[in-house]
């Protein structure tokens, strides 16, 4: 999971002192893309029915995967 405690951005600004961008690290940046992919999925599965564990071993052993 990302901590973003742990980020250390470092900002841009305008001539009056107001942040207008961001720079953060490489692997930053990428762990905080996979993060809103991550939510970005679940939201869109949001109103999927859900199945329970057991159907879901079930289904495995069935299809010969467990």
């Amino acid at each position: 999971m990302f901590d973003l405690k742990e980020l250390k951005p470092k900002y841009i600004t305008d001539e009056q002192g107001n942040k207008i961008s961001v720079i953060l690290s490489v692997s930053d940046y990428q762990e905080l893309l996979e993060e809103l992919e991550d939510l970005t999925a679940i939201a869109e599965r949001k109103e999927e029915p859900l199945i329970t564990h057991e159907k879901v071993k079930e289904d495995l052993k069935n299809s010969g995967l467990l």
